[in-house]
């Protein structure tokens, strides 16, 4: 059955819901290049405005494509949360979740009878501003080593990569973040050369440090699933399971997963967790990161829209119990997401997706290579997003290499990539402020949450586990990490 609309005297008419969906979305690249946006300004309010009276019952009976992740999206569906949204249609549905009450019905379950399907739907008719006000009241906690997601928390990724995997180059600048107030969320690497071997090497070195530190914190190496887990095997310490994910069987299968592996990985962790008693104070031990344009490249996509494709991977990290989930914005490039305006759109669409499905969202923005100001967008989207409630945000220490995900020769945080100092200045605009046990650390140690300075030397909040630091760190605090090693941290136990 077809769809249609008039528009300016203009009838338009959409074969199937497939095509409704895609020309009823905000101009992005990479639909465009893909043959499915809307031709015209006025074909894409046409879209909207069918879409609009289409009953969420007919969505959810209707499946975009036959493959395991719709299986998985209808297996999980809970039919009875559903039953009171069923008769409603889409411009209704939006006009429910903008209500003042909405977040009450929501915390209530509510999510679990919402399909990606129509969370991209109602994403579609939303306007930015929506999109915000719509996500902020959602809340998702999850626990692991910490807390996230309670209202006030907004959590920071600290990203560590080295050129060479050199472990005290990724070390240092973790140290360095733990004690300026970041990496409450986790500490991650980026691995130059994907092994088991480096990803142990890379896990140990961190486990240590948080351990020897006694840090409230996550680590995780952001290696293949099946290369993490045979780090696991060879005894190291996996504190999350990364995997990036994407909409279609297809496409995770390019990604090196599929919902076999992520269910075994996920028991094989927990299973881990529970030989490390006391260490987590809860059982998340997942992180995703999804990115809209991911399966285009891959010839992956099925004909369905990228917003689309995004939500249908939430689906699958919903299915999975995350403590984290990233949405990976504008590293597939220009050919997805073409300026400013499209990053932000994909951007503020994932994040109100990912909410309104039961996911705690955070985001990592990469904008570099677009014909606009790439800097500027990654604070305009970063500012909307802690507005909008997000989670928590990535960030790579000033100077450090950018992931190798996100390629681009010479790139380095502060050229269209968040910094770590981003998101901090974020957190101390809104207010915010980190995970509750990693603040209590910080706190115990003297240390600072944000950019104020630290207790003068001497406070007895100084009075921690790390000891006074040299007079010299207030005055000179050039080289800070050097000050650190002189003064006794033993790199031989942290390698």
């Amino acid at each position: 059955m077809g769809f249609h609309s008039v528009v300016h005297g203009e009838r338009y008419v959409f074969a199937d819901l497939v095509e409704l969906l895609a020309r009823a979305g905000e101009e992005k690249s990479g639909d465009r290049m893909a043959g499915l946006a809307a031709y015209s300004a006025a074909e894409r309010l046409a879209a909207k405005q069918a879409l609009a009276d289409v009953r969420l019952s007919e969505i959810v009976a209707t499946p975009l494509i036959d493959d395991a992740v719709t299986d998985l999206i209808v297996g999980v569906h809970d039919a009875e949360c559903f039953g009171p949204l069923s008769s409603l249609t889409v411009g209704e549905f939006r006009d429910l979740v903008l209500r003042p009450d909405f977040p009450v019905r929501w915390h209530s379950g509510l999510a679990g009878g919402i399909t990606p399907e129509v969370a991209a739907a109602v994403a579609r008719i939303m306007s930015d501003r929506e999109l915000v006000i719509a996500a902020k009241p959602l809340r998702t906690v999850t626990r692991c080593r910490s807390t996230m997601g309670e209202t006030g928390v907004f959590g920071v990724h600290v990203r560590l990569n080295h050129p060479l995997d050199d472990l005290e180059g990724i070390l240092l600048p973790a140290l360095d973040g733990l004690m300026s107030g970041r990496g409450d969320a986790v500490l991650e690497v980026d691995t130059s050369m994907e092994s088991a071997a480096q990803v142990e090497r890379a896990l140990r070195g961190l486990g240590s440090l948080v351990r020897q530190l006694e840090v409230p914190t996550q680590t995780c190496v952001l290696g293949r699933l099946v290369t993490q887990l045979a780090a696991m095997e060879a005894g190291a310490p996996l504190d999350l399971l990364f995997s990036r994910l994407g909409g279609t069987e297809s496409a995770n299968r390019a990604f090196g997963v599929d919902l076999g592996l992520l269910d075994a990985g996920r028991r094989a962790v927990l299973e881990h967790h529970r030989d490390r008693a006391g260490d987590f104070v809860g059982d998340q031990v997942t992180y995703f990161a999804v990115g809209q344009g991911s399966a285009f490249p891959l010839e992956a996509h099925h004909g369905l829209d990228q917003l689309t494709i995004s939500a249908r991977a939430y689906g699958v990290a919903r299915a999975f119990d995350p403590f984290l989930v990233n949405s990976v914005v504008g590293f597939g490039g220009v050919d997805h997401l073409s300026d400013s305006r499209q990053v932000i759109r994909a951007g503020l669409e994932d994040h109100f997706v990912g909410k309104l499905l039961g996911l705690p969202m955070g985001c990592d923005v990469f904008c570099a290579g677009r014909a606009d100001d790439g800097r500027n967008t990654g604070d305009d989207l970063l500012m909307l997003l802690a507005a909008a409630g997000c989670n928590h945000a990535a960030g790579v220490p000033p100077g450090h290499p950018v992931p190798r995900q996100a390629t681009g020769p010479g790139q380095v945080a502060g050229r269209g990539v968040t910094g770590i100092d981003d998101a901090i200045g974020v957190r101390d605009l809104f207010g915010l402020r980190p995970a509750p046990e990693f603040a209590a650390w910080l706190a115990d140690r003297g240390l600072s949450s944000g950019h104020g300075l630290p207790e003068p030397a001497g406070s007895p909040r100084r009075a921690g586990r790390l000891g006074a630091p040299p007079e010299r760190w207030l005055v000179d605090p050039v080289k800070p990490m050097a000050a650190f090693l002189e003064d006794g941290l033993d790199w031989a136990r942290l390698s």
